[in-house]
């Protein structure tokens, strides 16, 4: 394919052509990694993203907003404190991205079609370490981002302007703001997966409920375009100025 149609296919996987709202539901487990230490599962994690496209080009525009939740690893409740921490979970809006054709990796797996994305991130940090010395590692931001999105080879032979998916995702970064571990060496890592969901009715009734009583609006995608994107970082450091405090800041 040429990369305007390998765009076209991994568009209908991911979102929808059409622009209506595509949800996505994930869950998986967070580890933790430190040289000499064994590794150790210190949350559950669960989020959702909603999602729509609109036409920019040749390409596309994805508008989305983002929330996930850190959990009991045995319960697998929704954390409010860990370690006598408040906990801050991931409230991204937005979480939006452009698209233009390139040759997206694709690998044919029998009667299913892979499209995978390795993203490794390298940025000034928003939280300087001078600045927040006891939240933050460095003042670049380093974290390695591994997707994987699964459709059908048969319906991607179709017209229909979404098809079925599932994903994989897997992060390593560095500890998060709120763990406060300063410059402890050592960081986390996830492993989740999941799928595209027939409507928003069909996230979990729990993560349902608890967004509409916190952020409401995550349950829906954005309207219009706007950046930059928000970060748990940069939440984080939302958070921090609004309550004048950089080591605890509440969350919404």
């Amino acid at each position: 394919m040429t990369p305007a149609e390998l765009l076209r296919a991994f568009a209908r996987t991911r979102a929808s052509l059409d622009g209506s709202e595509v949800t996505f539901h994930w869950t998986g487990d967070v580890h933790s990694w430190e040289p000499g230490e064994p590794y150790r599962r210190v949350f559950g994690f669960e989020g959702v993203n909603v999602a729509r496209l609109v036409e920019d080009g040749d390409g596309y525009r994805m508008l989305s907003r983002e929330a996930a939740f850190y959990l009991d690893p045995r319960s697998r409740e929704i954390l409010e404190t860990w370690e006598d921490k408040p906990v801050i979970h991931v409230w991204n809006d937005p979480a939006n991205q452009k698209w233009q054709p390139f040759p997206i990796p694709l690998t044919e797996l029998g009667d299913q079609i892979c499209f995978n994305m390795d993203i490794p991130l390298s940025y000034p940090s928003p939280l300087p370490v001078a600045e927040f010395p006891a939240n933050s590692a460095d003042d670049t931001y380093r974290a390695l981002e591994l997707f994987q999105f699964f459709a059908p080879a048969e319906a991607l032979s179709t017209e229909k302007p979404s098809v079925p998916s599932t994903m994989s995702w897997a992060r390593m970064s560095p500890w998060l703001p709120w763990m406060a571990q300063g410059q402890r060496p050592g960081g986390l890592a996830f492993h989740c997966r999941g799928r595209k969901l027939a409507s928003w009715s069909e996230v979990p009734e729990r993560t349902r409920e608890y967004i509409a009583a916190r952020r409401p609006e995550f349950a829906r995608a954005p309207e219009g375009w706007s950046e930059p994107n928000e970060s748990s970082w940069t939440w984080f450091r939302k958070l921090a100025e609004r309550a004048g405090d950089t080591t605890e800041p509440r969350d919404a």
